[in-house]
């Protein structure tokens, strides 16, 4: 009985060992088909892979480029953003000239100048800045787009004062304030609101002290505005080491007769348009007509009047 188990156990094996080199066999033989199957799959799938990772470095390349043509200003945000003085730029190196674009403007109020830019023999210091007359409450504005970088409070000097830097390189200093609107850090755009005027600080009646500084270096604000007729002098202001001091005036001279005639009249050639003003009611309180108006300024009847543009009258 021993011996027939073995030689069943025996035959069993070789049974199965033939049976098992046949399946595989039949395997072995089925398997290229599957292994091209995979192996082109496989290679698909890596195809995709390179062309989508070449896709991804494009973009991202591209990316990049547009976020540097599309930002290049935002680096004037940066030098001396954290200072809490007015001149953050003592040890920078200032160019000799810089052509400056001022054509995105608005003007920061519609009062007349009270006080010129200047050396005051009086008080023995610079004006660096020019005084607009306001009344306490009127709405301050910034006179180009930019970023405030400063709100503070000065007991002595400006009291309270907003500084805004702008994307065309300069900063401006606005004074004497009685409230602010705008925080550190806000981005504006020329003509929001900013402010409200008043009578703090060094301040003998309600005015906005107004500074426009490149770099530090505090510029005549009538170099770069017409505070007569509210507007600018030119679209782009030069500004030079020498002259930054200077003032500039473009408007034709005067003779002595209409010198004479303008004072005896007591009329101004132009007003600054106020907000619900109309044609009409200017051409009434000016004593002129609405078709006079319109030949004097080169508008028609339905042109839509802006609050603080100069309109002539005569």
């Amino acid at each position: 009985m021993q011996f027939n188990i073995k030689r069943i156990t025996t035959a069993t094996v070789i049974t199965l060992a033939t049976a098992f080199a046949i399946s595989a066999q039949t395997n072995f033989n089925r398997r290229p088909a599957q292994h091209n199957a995979e192996h082109q799959d496989l290679l698909a799938y890596q195809t995709n892979i390179d062309e989508q990772i070449k896709l991804k470095e494009t973009l991202d390349y591209m990316d990049n480029i547009f976020n540097e043509e599309e930002e290049p200003e935002m680096d004037i945000y940066t030098e001396g953003w954290d200072s809490g003085t007015v001149n953050p730029y003592n040890s920078s190196d200032v160019p000799e000239t810089k052509v400056i674009d001022v054509s995105n403007y608005a003007m920061p109020t519609s009062g007349y100048v009270t006080s010129p830019y200047g050396y005051r023999p009086r008080f023995r210091r610079m004006h660096k800045g020019i005084d607009l007359k306001v009344q306490i409450g009127d709405t301050i504005r910034a006179a180009f787009d930019g970023k405030v970088r400063l709100t503070k409070f000065e007991r002595r000097g400006y009291g309270y004062y907003v500084i805004v830097r702008h994307e065309n390189g300069l900063e401006t200093v606005y004074g004497h304030l009685s409230k602010f609107l705008v925080k550190p850090d806000e981005y504006v755009k020329a003509g929001d609101p900013i402010a409200l005027g008043g009578n703090t600080g060094r301040s003998t009646g309600p005015h906005l002290h107004f500074e426009t500084r490149y770099m530090g270096y505090a510029i005549n604000p009538a170099a770069i505005f017409d505070f007569e007729n509210q507007t600018t002098h030119t679209d782009e202001f030069t500004f030079n080491k020498s002259t930054y001091q200077n003032s500039r005036n473009y408007a034709p001279k005067k003779s002595t007769k209409a010198l004479a005639s303008s004072k005896k009249s007591g009329k101004a050639s132009t007003v600054r348009i106020k907000k619900g003003d109309t044609l009409s009611k200017i051409a009434k309180a000016n004593g002129t007509t609405v078709d006079k108006l319109c030949k004097l300024n080169g508008i028609s009847r339905t042109t839509v009047l802006t609050a603080g543009k100069p309109l002539k009258v005569k």
